[in-house]
């Protein structure tokens, strides 16, 4: 955590002596929700591919007719509109002072919701990043239904996906716009933006690895078993 901790710092070091120094208020940008195109094609790709494997196993036992077909035809029109605009747009992201107190297992959705909402105050490479970092959080979010609440790693967490990332998103947006792409000390706000959800992803992808080790061992332990008691020449 503490690679995280110092990006995030330095970062806000940086863009306070840039207010600083020029003074003024904050350029704001509407907020509005914005659902990465690519996260909504992947679902409905998805939806469409099940329905039509449902479709062929149930056309090798009986033969579907045309009343059978034409139902496949309205369930792949119904899953397409269905994934295009869900989540529905006009539900509000939650604040970012809220997020430290959402539920463990309900946080990685609520702060992928979040930092949606954000994505077109944002460079394009920060863009980038969030659409991986909302990947990570679609996958560390089944994992922690068997994270304790209170343990050590809910803390870790709770810190960096609840806390850390939407407060240092939130500092990048209180940088006037002007002086987002003006360097100083070697970087530019834009560019330590990208550099410190760059170190957020990196460890959101290691407690999903940390959460994963023991399944992973497990699947290891098993398959040496079965090599070794079913692998042998009969």
């Amino acid at each position: 955590m503490s690679e995280v901790d110092d990006a995030i710092a330095a970062a806000r070091a940086s863009w306070t002596r840039i207010s600083a120094t020029e003074g003024g208020a904050p350029v704001r940008r509407p907020a509005r929700r914005n659902q990465p195109l690519g996260r909504r094609l992947k679902r409905i790709v998805v939806a469409d591919a099940a329905i039509l494997l449902a479709a062929l196993v149930v056309g090798m036992v009986m033969p579907l007719g045309i009343m059978g077909a034409l139902l496949v035809m309205l369930l792949l029109v119904a899953a397409t509109v269905l994934f295009a605009v869900w989540p529905p747009e006009n539900i509000a992201a939650p604040p970012p002072d809220k997020l430290r107190t959402v539920d463990l297992k309900a946080l990685p959705a609520q702060t992928g919701r979040w930092l949606n909402a954000q994505r077109p105050a944002l460079p394009a490479p920060a863009q980038h990043l969030l659409d991986r970092i909302g990947d990570r959080l679609d996958t560390l979010s089944p994992q922690l239904g068997r994270v304790e609440p209170e343990g050590e790693l809910a803390g870790e967490i709770r810190r960096l996906v609840g806390e850390q990332l939407p407060a240092f998103v939130t500092d990048y947006g209180r940088v006037p716009e002007p002086l987002r792409r003006v360097e100083r000390n070697g970087r530019t706000p834009d560019g330590a933006l990208v550099d410190g959800l760059s170190v957020i992803e990196r460890e959101i992808a290691a407690m999903t690895g940390r959460l994963a080790q023991d399944d992973l061992d497990n699947l290891q332990t098993r398959g040496r078993y079965l090599e070794t008691r079913y692998g042998g020449e009969n």
